[in-house]
């Protein structure tokens, strides 16, 4: 009996290994879409059309950005999580869509969980808090003691799920109360905070650092446990705030929709590989942005968003943000 088993197994273990072959070898058959679940502009957005210029260098094919913004990217998230499993449309996902949404919404179209393979994570990337040049606070303190004398007159703008937890709970550590104004894109809060028309906005380092070239924004402090070295001048909240268990930082995924096929997995995790040891690639990240780069391989994604989960689960509830 064990010898039959054994002389059909093998027969078995050769037809698979030959379909995973050919499939890798076939995949994939056309363009791959790349849904990015926030605006043109945003840095999700950078980011996803840096990596999927150089990922067409092992696909073979391009990697077509789609925008598809709202809802705090569950929008965008759920397209990709109902797409058919053939590797050909991929999520630019972030904390905000793979680790903060069940935390913050009542309802969410998608299990993060059951719904998605991670493929690889891409980088990390801290937050800074910000404030238009004309604005009189000067430091975070300052910011602080203004929202604490007068209760909700800070307003704070978020277009996503990490701006708004950094901002709820900055406010919560800090014992104060501040007004929110909800954005669709960060690009739009963006504006209208050099334009002093909301006075607090705390966003990606690559959002920020644009916008306060030429000294339009301050930035008060960057939300990470170390300083930016980018910014090496400016504090942590940490430090400038108080808090020294106020540590929060954005990060970028991508993932297919499950069931998606392993071969198809591994080559596109092969294509981000390739790319992010891309040397203009590399620089780009880094140096302009701000970034840490954080490829690896599936299940190490997995593992990190399992964490990212936990953590950001609980830095809402700290934060006493209900779910909408």
């Amino acid at each position: 009996m064990r010898r039959r088993d054994v002389m059909w197994a093998g027969p078995a273990v050769v037809g698979t290994a030959f379909a995973g072959t050919v499939l890798a070898q076939e995949y994939p058959s056309g363009p791959v879409r790349g849904i990015v679940p926030f605006a043109p502009g945003s840095a999700t957005d950078t980011v996803a059309r840096l990596f999927a210029e150089r990922m067409r260098e092992v696909l073979g094919q391009p990697v077509v950005i789609e925008n598809r913004a709202g809802a705090s990217g569950l929008i965008g998230a759920e397209a990709v999580a109902r797409s058919a499993p053939d590797g050909l449309t991929v999520l630019f996902g972030t904390n905000s869509t793979n680790a903060a949404a069940n935390a913050l919404f009542r309802r969410v179209p998608f299990d993060m969980g059951r719904d998605f393979a991670p493929v690889s994570m891409l980088a990390t990337v801290p937050l800074l808090v910000a404030v238009p040049e004309s604005s009189p606070h000067r430091s975070l303190a300052d910011l602080l003691a203004a929202a604490r004398a007068r209760p909700e007159a800070i307003t704070f703008a978020s277009a996503s799920a990490s701006q708004r937890v950094a901002a709820e709970m900055l406010a919560s550590m800090a014992g104060v109360r501040m007004l929110h104004v909800p954005y669709r894109a960060s690009p739009a809060a963006t504006q209208d905070l050099l334009a002093g028309r909301v006075d607090l906005f705390i966003a990606d380092q690559a959002v920020i650092l644009p916008a306060s070239q030429g000294g339009r924004l301050r930035i008060l402090a960057v939300t990470t446990a170390t300083r930016s070295s980018q910014l090496p001048q400016v504090p942590t909240v940490a430090e400038a705030g108080g808090m020294p268990d106020y540590v929060l930082f954005a990060w970028f995924v991508v993932a297919a929709p499950a069931a998606t096929p392993r071969p198809a997995i591994l080559r596109l995790n092969a294509a981000i590989r390739h790319a992010a040891a891309n040397s203009e690639l590399r620089s780009r990240m880094t140096e302009t942005l701000g970034m840490e780069m954080l490829t690896g391989t599936p299940e190490e994604a997995a593992s990190f968003i399992a964490a990212e989960t936990v953590k950001w689960t609980n830095a809402i509830r700290a934060a006493r943000i209900e779910p909408e």
